[in-house]
């Protein structure tokens, strides 16, 4: 039996994963950060047979105590402050968790592995947000990084240092440059489950109008159930390599607006929805599309949620979430 660390296992896609490793028979092991953390029931009740381990990116002694008890052929590091917004707010913390932490975890996975550094193999979640301000379309590996935001500036710097243990400690290190990726499981805070949440809301009757910022920014938006398939995908392959995984189309959020409100019957929302600047970004990421085409090749990988489809899914989610609540 495989066993696999994720880190970060609290968020959509450290469950979505857990839930694709455990269905692979892996004897999975998860990575929480502080034993008060309010999403332990939910990864319980998701992952009943996986192990949580408490600790924290920022602590290397930590993360080499959690290695010995998990002792992992293939850890998968999620873990980061991914809200992009929040970035600005907390650069500091940021570059900590989502930079450090990810040279955290290659170190320890570095020392734990010791004389054999192939033996474990790791996959860094890398992020569409490091092209930033695009200089091709679409982008592939190969485009040229110009983040424009604390957080893009992090998964740049725990991008490259994944490439530098692999290059320079013959480690199995694996990037996947993942553009946006959602699911009902989706935190709040970002765009997407704002909009399902909200619209189902306006639909019970507990919301008048959602406030939103700009709404011409573009977006690759595919399911997360699909990309996590592509993680483990990567960890799969004899040599190690970096992917970009997308879809290949681009949505605006105009478009996202039209598919969530059209889903509680509602045509025109330009009623429903008002502008407030303090959601626009300081620097904006206005055009993200992703050319996947060497992950079909090499994986075999393709997407098979398609953007309408995984809107209406989460609109659902949220309908039969507010339904619950009463």
């Amino acid at each position: 039996m495989k066993r696999a660390l994720i880190t970060g296992v609290t968020g959509q896609d450290g469950m979505y994963l857990g839930e694709l490793l455990d269905r692979e028979g892996y004897e999975v092991f998860g990575l929480v950060r502080g034993q008060n953390n309010p999403k332990v029931g939910v990864v319980q009740k998701i992952l009943p047979n996986a192990k949580l381990l408490f600790g924290d990116l920022t602590d290397l002694g930590a993360l080499l105590r959690i290695m010995d008890v998990a002792n992992p052929d293939e850890v998968y590091n999620l873990g980061a402050i991914s809200f992009v917004a929040h970035s600005w707010e907390n650069a500091g913390m940021t570059t900590d968790v989502t930079a450090k932490g990810a040279l955290n975890m290659l170190e320890a996975v570095r020392i734990h592995a010791g004389s054999k550094p192939e033996s474990i193999r790791f996959y860094q979640a890398s992020s569409s947000e490091m092209f930033g301000k695009v200089h091709e379309v679409p982008q592939k590996e190969s485009t040229l990084l110009w983040p424009r935001s604390p957080y893009g500036v992090s998964k740049v710097y725990a991008h490259y240092m994944t490439i530098n243990y692999r290059e320079s400690y013959g480690m199995h290190a694996s990037s996947g440059i993942l553009f946006n990726h959602e699911s009902p499981r989706r935190g709040i805070e970002f765009v997407t489950r704002k909009v399902s949440d909200g619209v189902a809301r306006i639909a019970r009757g507990k919301q008048d109008k959602l406030t939103m910022g700009n709404l011409a920014a573009s977006r690759d938006w595919g399911f997360a159930g699909d990309y996590v398939r592509a993680m483990w995908l990567m960890l799969q392959q004899p040599v190690a390599d970096d992917f970009v995984i997308a879809t290949g189309k681009t949505h605006t959020i105009r478009d996202l607006l039209d598919v969530a409100f059209a889903r509680i019957g509602i045509s025109d929302w330009s009623d429903y929805v008002s502008y407030d600047k303090q959601y626009e970004r300081p620097a904006e990421v206005d055009l993200l599309i992703g050319d996947a085409s060497k992950a079909k090749e090499k994986l075999g990988w393709e997407p098979t949620v398609q953007f309408k489809e995984l809107i209406e899914m989460m609109v659902d989610a949220d309908l039969a979430l507010q339904e619950q609540e009463g």
